[in-house]
Parts: structure tokens; C-alpha cells; sequence
């Protein structure tokens, strides 16, 4: 299909978030587009999810959408995409996602954000992937997230002995940066 990298963008799916999240969705679409990237994503049409998608595809990027029959009936799917796969669970669907991604990046989003990050940050943790993991804290979301990642080193309950575990940006090129370094 293509030889370019996937970044994978878990993203909220919410409709009434603060218009600098949906700027920043805009932002990162545009800029996994024009720097070469293609995105896997959860394959929605809500929210940031919508926007970040959108965005890529508007600006020549290739999108591939993984979502589950339940999603798909609640929420429905993106148009537009290259690819949508439709599976039967949310652990499938985890998988697909980072099967096909190169790199991860988690913007602002709410418990299934959440979900996949710790899914990803413990699936490298115990070796299942070596895949850059960079969290988005656009506007100081991530914040409190950043606090209790380093307090659960801090107490000994993770040992994070590897450069760049996980890597945190304050803006969408910065992302976009850390990836394109990361993924030399």
C-alpha cells in the first residue's frame, strides 16, 4: 500500500471539548500529512477523532480506521478513509491498531484514550512492542497524567530503564518532531 510510516492517534471522540483541542486535531492531521506520516486511528467520525482524521485526509494523506461493530453502530465510521476495518472487540481492535502502527501518539481524550495508552505504555513495558509512545499534553491536559506516571516510578511500582519510554510534547509539532527523530 505505502512505504510511509503510521502514526497511530488515540483521540477523544467527544463533541463538546474546548475549541484548542480541535484546532490542535486540525493541526496534527495537517501536519502527519504533509510530513510524510500516514494514520491508523480508531477509525471514527466524532470529535477530535473526526477532525484529525479529516484533516489527513484532506491534505494527501492515506487513513486507515479500525473500529469494532458496536462503535461502529453507536457512533458510525469516518468517510473518506483509505481502509476501515470493522472487528468484533475493542481488544481486537487495540491490536490491529498497533500492529500497523509505527509510532503512537495519544492527544487529549477521555477513558478509552486513557485505555489504549496504558494498554500501549504496558505492552512496551513488557516488550510486545518498541514503538515510540508520545503523549500530546496540548494545553497541560496531560498534566496530572505525567504526575502519576512519574509517581508510580518515583515508588518503585515501574522500572523505566529505557531512553525516551515514553516522550511528551507540549504541541502537535512536537509530535510530529519527536516522531520524525524517533522513526529515523
Amino acid at each position: 500500500m505505502t512505504n510511509k510510516k503510521f502514526l497511530c492517534v488515540y483521540c477523544g471522540a467527544s463533541e463538546h471539548v474546548d475549541p484548542i483541542y480541535y484546532k490542535a486535531a486540525n493541526d496534527l492531521g495537517m501536519l502527519i500529512a504533509t510530513n510524510d506520516f500516514n494514520m491508523v486511528y480508531g477509525g471514527g467520525r466524532l470529535g477530535l477523532m473526526g477532525r484529525v482524521s479529516n484533516s489527513v485526509i484532506e491534505h494527501g494523506g492515506l487513513v486507515i480506521g479500525v473500529t469494532t461493530e458496536q462503535l461502529d453502530r453507536r457512533e458510525g465510521a469516518q468517510h473518506g478513509l483509505h481502509e476501515l476495518h470493522v472487528v468484533d472487540t475493542m481488544h481486537t481492535r487495540k491490536f490491529k491498531m498497533a500492529q500497523k502502527a509505527d509510532a503512537f501518539i495519544i492527544m487529549p481524550g477521555g477513558y478509552g484514550t486513557l485505555d489504549e495508552f496504558f494498554e500501549m505504555l504496558t505492552w512496551k513495558q513488557i516488550n510486545i512492542h518498541n514503538k515510540p509512545i508520545i503523549l500530546a499534553n496540548i494545553n497541560k491536559y496531560w498534566d496530572p497524567l505525567v504526575n502519576l506516571y512519574n509517581h508510580v516510578i518515583e515508588k518503585d511500582f515501574a522500572r523505566i530503564e529505557k531512553p525516551n519510554f515514553l516522550n511528551v510534547a507540549t504541541s502537535v509539532e512536537e509530535c510530529i518532531e519527536i516522531a520524525k527523530n524517533l522513526l529515523k
